[in-house]
């Protein structure tokens, strides 16, 4: 766009009157908006120094100086601004000398108007053209910046090569990705090592050879380290604006299903747990601490929420850790038969005693003992266990002698022992002998953070057992997962990511994948795609409205129950696994709802 002449401020520097005064009325004339003039260097100097000229107009020979010293002062201080000269002595020397110091051109007296004119509008619209020219330059070099930046700092690796496969660039994640190679030794896509450089170089010589896009090609390649990393790689023709083919640009992405890295740096594994929450974060302090001191401990926490695991990871931080952790389901056998295993018998002690049984008690010696569902014991079987822990000795059923064993106690349970013993049905001497130290697993819907990390870790171990190709899951599933309270904990978790994985024929787990109870529970939930008949209840009799969807699936646990064992035919093993339990506590349930 032409500068408009009103707005063009131009500089006349000349120690004659009678040519400032002619050049100003020339300029004036052809509508040139503010003419400025000096009559020294050192006035021409004041007045650049005060404002910005468009153009400047020198005499090259001035009183006591020279106008290239003008030309050099604006050179060292970078004015940007168009200078042409007048010189009444026109030499190649002088004008060489002019131009080399940056002078648009000069101009030989007598200048009349119409070269004054000419030499004004070249300059100018030189001036603005070098202008427009350095700005899409900056404009540009700009651009250009911001795309390296882009280049180098994405998490995808990006090769470009050109036409003859030869590479252009390599960004930071390629490179890292790459292991070790000099990259800038490398010249051909063919040179690049591994399988991942293999899948480069034939995805990029279909997109050269045919103007193919390749999406998703997944390869199976290694880390530095060993371990698998799992690359999609799509590969894209690059074409310029004339829409001439140049080359090819590959993205590659790590798809590889596995634990999201944590950025606070905390432990996301612990002896089988997982989970980066704060409050997990302590209960791993706890056992390490606890591990290490020789005592009985009480877990406690909800079905599902990993007690076992606990006695596993307290095993494996104490002294004891290589003698054996023996495990007893309290709950899962009546009085005589617990007794019996606890504690062992002697041939004829009862009926169908017919050899020696040396007891848990005595198999967990220099190791140690865990009593899972401590709260579920009879009161003889309390009196007993509390015997034990005072004494440290026991005699098997039918035996008399005493049997003397050094066994750490680790006791578990999911019901309230402290309510159990205000109520008289646990006693109080041996809830404390228990509870030297406790240690409480929160239930999942406290810890929901974790469970991002808990469906990956499932993923990846169902994946590899189903022969599944599943590598993400999609935002909705993963918010609907993260909305559901978990009544059966990291077990119930455990089982819907099975279950999903089973149903998945694809590579992203959707929230079609899911249970109806999972979506009906979660807010937003989209019932128009699900068939609810069996669920759907009538309006509320006071208010008339229907009862919001997650308050109809959340049935009574009896009544869960019920269906889980009409759904598989009573078999009571895969009732457990659909409702998210152990088979002990689903017995226990069925006891305690009378079935």
């Amino acid at each position: 766009m032409d500068i408009k002449k009103e707005d063009i401020h131009i500089l006349i520097v000349d120690d004659e009157e009678s040519i400032r005064i002619t050049f100003e009325m020339f300029l004036k004339r052809e509508g040139y908006g503010t003419i400025t003039t000096a009559s020294t260097l050192e006035e021409a100097l004041a007045l650049i120094n005060e404002q910005p000229f468009d153009l400047i107009i020198s005499d090259i020979v001035l009183e006591g100086a020279s106008g290239t010293d003008l030309l050099r002062y604006i050179r060292q201080t970078g004015v940007q601004c168009p200078v042409v000269m007048i010189t009444g002595f026109p030499n190649l020397d002088s004008a060489a000398e002019a131009v080399r110091l940056g002078a648009f051109d000069y101009i030989s007296k007598p200048v009349n108007k119409e070269t004054l004119l000419r030499f004004v509008r070249q300059a100018l619209k030189h001036w603005q053209l070098a202008m427009e020219k350095s700005a899409l330059q900056r404009e540009n070099e700009k651009f250009r910046r911001y795309l390296e930046v882009i280049f180098r700092s994405v998490s995808d690796a990006i090769i470009t090569v050109n036409e003859k496969l030869e590479i252009i660039q390599l960004n930071n994640t390629a490179r890292q990705w790459l292991g070790e190679i000099d990259p800038s030794a490398v010249h051909k896509l063919k040179d690049l090592p591994g399988e991942m450089g293999r899948a480069c170089f034939l995805d990029a010589g279909k997109v050269v050879k045919n103007g193919d896009v390749v999406r998703e090609h997944q390869v199976e390649c290694y880390k530095p380290d060993g371990a698998v990393r799992m690359i999609s790689l799509n590969a894209a023709p690059i074409r310029d604006e004339v829409e001439e083919f140049n080359g090819a640009v590959i993205v590659a992405r790590d798809i590889t299903l596995g634990l999201p890295e944590d950025k606070k740096n905390k432990r996301i594994q612990f002896h089988g747990f997982i989970g980066a929450s704060d409050i997990m974060q302590e209960v791993y302090r706890l056992i390490e601490n606890v591990g290490r001191v020789d005592t009985a401990v009480l877990l406690t926490g909800e079905s599902g929420t990993g007690k076992e695991l606990a006695a596993e990871a307290l095993h494996a931080e104490s002294k004891r850790s290589d003698r054996l952790l023996v495990k007893v389901d309290c709950a899962a056998m009546p009085e005589d038969l617990l007794e019996s295993e606890l504690f062992g018998h002697k041939k004829g002690a009862f009926t169908g005693a017919d050899r020696d049984r040396s007891g848990r008690l005595l198999l967990a010696d220099k190791g140690s003992l865990l009593l899972d569902e401590i709260g579920d014991i009879s009161p003889r079987m309390q009196l007993r266990l509390l015997r034990f822990l005072q004494e440290k000795t026991f005699n098997p059923v039918g035996q008399d002698r005493f049997v003397q064993v050094d066994v750490r106690i680790i006791a578990a349970t999911n019901v309230d022992l402290r309510q159990k013993v205000k109520e008289g049905v646990f006693r109080e001497d041996l809830y404390y002998r228990l509870k030297v130290v406790e240690i409480h697993l929160p239930p999942l819907r406290e810890r929901p953070e974790c469970i991002p990390l808990l469906v990956h870790h499932f993923l990846a171990k169902f994946c590899g057992e189903l022969d599944k190709k599943i590598i993400n899951i999609s935002d909705q599933a993963m918010a609907i997962l993260k909305a559901y309270p978990w009544p059966g904990n990291v077990r119930e978790l455990r089982h819907v990511i099975e279950r999903a994985c089973v149903l998945c024929n694809g590579k992203t787990l959707l929230q079609k994948h899911l249970s109806e109870e999972l979506l009906l529970a979660a807010p937003g939930a989209d019932l128009a795609a699900l068939d609810c008949k069996e669920i759907r209840t009538p309006p509320d009799t006071t208010t008339g409205r229907p009862p919001y969807p997650q308050y109809q699936t959340l049935k009574s646990e009896e009544a869960r129950i019920v269906e889980a064992l009409q759904a598989v035919g009573g078999n009571k093993s895969k009732a457990a696994k659909l409702l998210g339990f152990d088979r002990s506590t689903l017995y226990r349930k069925m006891k305690r709802y009378k079935f």
